[in-house]
């Protein structure tokens, strides 16, 4: 079947090869209004002006836009979908001034969810998972990195995995990219030492044998996994045939900069304190720097250096950074956070959830996304108004009227 959009508002596409870095130009990136786009196949076929491709396309089905703006499908490069449990209780132990490694000493952080998690049925987390879906696929999501990491043992790492393959394949949520986080923190009764010989000796192998993770990902951190322990995971990890991702300097510099570059992993995330040298090193070895600006907002803490990246010209993207302790899926209010209490521009902001944090985790079709370009997938959102930049100045609701998701139209 072919769809014709029609009369379109402005259309912020963000078209073009590779990331994009520094300062953006919105007028390189953002069509004048009155185009159409036509879709077959799930796939972007032409983009022209409304009326051409209206006399040319008669068979088509047509939607009037009315004007109405366009930005790409947007695309959360780090989530932690799949988990059970409740770490609400943290919040007044934050409050009371304990730190993110005192609380996790006292029963909270990432082991609080793993037992709900291990004795969830599958049922259960694959519900828990499309809900989340959905719900991110109603503020603009189209394509979502998934982890595993709430298991903690060979088989619950694998379990996640199998469910998380398994809700990837239903129609009309956002596509899933899967990456196995193993190495998230060692689980009650071991030592990070002893978890870090089970998963060489037994994890990671039994996971490069199930083939379905596409990426390898380690919470590389002072009081977590060292950097020693990190490398050998991920060159591990690289020799089995996984794409390797990162956690790194979350809290504190710990050199986990100087090991992405080194390793050249395709993004590392976090990466709150990192020092310059190291992320000059990470950007000449081709390392997406993926910030989490959901995390210092439910911490309370300062934000990145979004600013300081943008004047030195390196590549970085955000995501929602999905997790028990960070419970947001929509990357608009994450972008406000950038727009309206970090005075980054809203196509700096876009080009981050889209053309950049795509080219850390690609499209299982193999074809281009998080941008609106002939060729390339029919992922994109219609804006609920006829500017573009409204999509991230909305916070607390959804921005966009409707959702494209591979060519089927989904109205919110």
């Amino acid at each position: 079947m072919q769809r014709l959009l029609t009369n379109a508002g402005p259309i912020a596409h963000l078209s073009g090869n590779g990331p994009i870095s520094g300062v953006i130009d919105a007028e390189e990136y953002v069509s004048e209004r009155g185009l159409g786009i036509l879709v077959e196949d799930h796939v972007i076929s032409r983009i022209a002006p409304s009326e051409e491709l209206v006399e040319e396309y008669t068979s088509a089905v047509i939607l009037d836009l009315e004007d109405k703006a366009i930005v790409p499908g947007l695309v959360d490069s780090h989530t932690h979908l799949l988990w059970k449990g409740d770490r609400s209780r943290e919040v007044a132990w934050k409050q009371n001034g304990m730190s993110y490694r005192e609380i996790a000493d006292n029963g909270g952080g990432i082991n609080a969810t793993v037992s709900p998690t291990r004795h969830a049925s599958n049922s259960e987390l694959a519900h828990s998972g499309i809900e989340r879906m959905r719900r991110a696929l109603r503020n603009g999501t189209t394509h979502m990195e998934a982890k595993s990491g709430y298991g903690l043992d060979t088989d619950s790492e694998l379990r996640l995995l199998e469910v998380a393959q398994e809700i990837s394949k239903i129609e009309n949520l956002p596509t899933l990219d899967l990456t196995w986080l193993g190495a998230h923190v060692a689980p009650k009764g071991y030592s990070i030492q002893s978890y870090f010989e089970e998963i060489l000796s037994e994890q990671l192998p039994a996971i490069l044998d199930q083939g379905i993770a596409r990426s390898a990902d380690v919470f590389c951190e002072p009081g977590w996994f060292s950097l020693e322990q990190s490398e050998e995971i991920l060159k591990q990890s690289r020799s089995g045939g996984l794409d390797l991702r990162i956690h790194i300097d979350e809290f504190v510099d710990g050199g986990g900069g100087d090991l992405a570059a080194e390793l050249q992993v395709t993004t590392a995330d976090h990466a709150h304190y990192t020092n310059d040298e190291s992320r000059s090193a990470m950007n000449k070895a081709g390392v997406n720097t993926g910030f989490l600006p959901g995390t210092p907002y439910s911490m309370g803490a300062e934000y990145p250096p979004f600013e300081h990246c943008i004047e030195n010209n390196w590549v970085w993207s955000i995501a929602s950074d999905f997790n028990p302790n960070c419970r947001t899926l929509s990357l608009p209010f994450l972008a406000s956070v950038l727009v309206q209490r970090n005075d980054i521009s809203p196509i700096t902001s876009l080009a981050a959830c889209t053309r950049n944090s795509a080219e850390t985790t690609p499209h299982p079709s193999g074809l281009k996304h998080g941008q609106i370009c002939e060729g390339g997938v029919a992922n994109l959102n219609i804006v609920d108004g006829p500017l573009w930049e409204a999509w991230c100045l909305q916070p607390g609701h959804t921005p966009f009227a409707a959702t494209m998701l591979e060519g089927e139209m989904i109205f919110h």
